[in-house]
């Protein structure tokens, strides 16, 4: 046996994966999809790690009852140089931990610039975790600043959840030039996993108009799989769970299992 070309593959296998969910509007899905993705990968036992990058916190609010929380949050690691692994929260769910997110997050904009190789800190965090887990899963803040960028310098790849709405366009080319520009000076490996259409109703003319118009835009990059417009996704953050333990068979639930399996094969 070539024992060689198996140490490679078996370092192949172990590789993490990292994937940042970015758009800079605001209301897209983004945070329900980070965490229904993440769910979802750890009810397929993969084990997964999801980080509540935004300062607004949502994503940490919204699957809070799953979490054994241990008081200390990604801006702890960030800024008070603390462990990343004494920020990890592990979950009432099997293959998944959760690093939470804080209101003190906000100020790590400012903190951020006077600090040697700013854009690199989540990813320098992160190369501890590595082997650790087969995905981390990034949910940024709707904005292109100092965090995003650090997300996308720690990232594999990127998703882009759009909501299937008036002015759905909006502002992407923005973001598709930031992730052009961290592509060219910061992580040259980064690639766009795929683009998401989320808050689809197929009753409504302007989702299927919305639906046609970035498919056009954006080929095959645009998911098969679409995120419905459903009540029992919308209801499942206020009781602190994600819509699979939610209502595992709503349609949310069962969109993003498919999601994940699509997932699964880009990245």
């Amino acid at each position: 046996m070539d024992y060689s070309v198996k140490f490679t593959q078996d370092i192949i296998a172990f590789m993490t994966k990292i994937l940042s969910l970015v758009n800079q509007k605001g209301g897209v899905g983004k945070t329900t999809s980070s965490v229904n993705i993440s769910v979802s990968m750890a009810a397929a036992e993969i084990e997964t790690l999801l980080i509540d990058f935004d300062p607004q916190a949502n994503a940490t609010t919204g699957i809070s009852n799953l979490i054994e929380k241990n008081g200390q949050s990604i801006y702890d690691a960030l800024i008070r140089d603390t462990n990343i692994n004494d920020v990890i929260n592990p979950t009432q769910f099997a293959y998944l931990d959760v690093i939470t997110s804080e209101n003190d997050l906000v100020g790590a904009e400012i903190e951020l610039v006077n600090i040697m190789a700013r854009e690199y800190q989540l990813k320098t965090l992160l190369e501890t975790l590595k082997r650790k887990y087969e995905y981390i899963v990034i949910d940024c803040p709707p904005s292109l600043g100092l965090l995003t960028i650090n997300a996308l310098a720690a990232s594999d790849a990127v998703l882009i959840p759009i909501q299937c709405e008036y002015y759905a366009l909006e502002g992407l080319g923005q973001l598709l030039n930031t992730i052009r520009l961290v592509q060219k000076h910061i992580n040259s490996k980064l690639g766009i996993a795929g683009v998401l259409l989320t808050m689809y109703d197929s009753r409504l003319n302007l989702s299927k108009e919305v639906a046609d118009e970035v498919r056009e835009y954006f080929e095959e990059k645009l998911f098969e799989t679409v995120i419905h417009r459903n009540v029992r996704l919308g209801e499942a953050p206020s009781f602190g769970k994600p819509a699979l333990l939610y209502d595992a068979n709503s349609t949310g639930a069962q969109n993003y299992l498919s999601l994940v399996e699509e997932l699964l094969e880009r990245v």
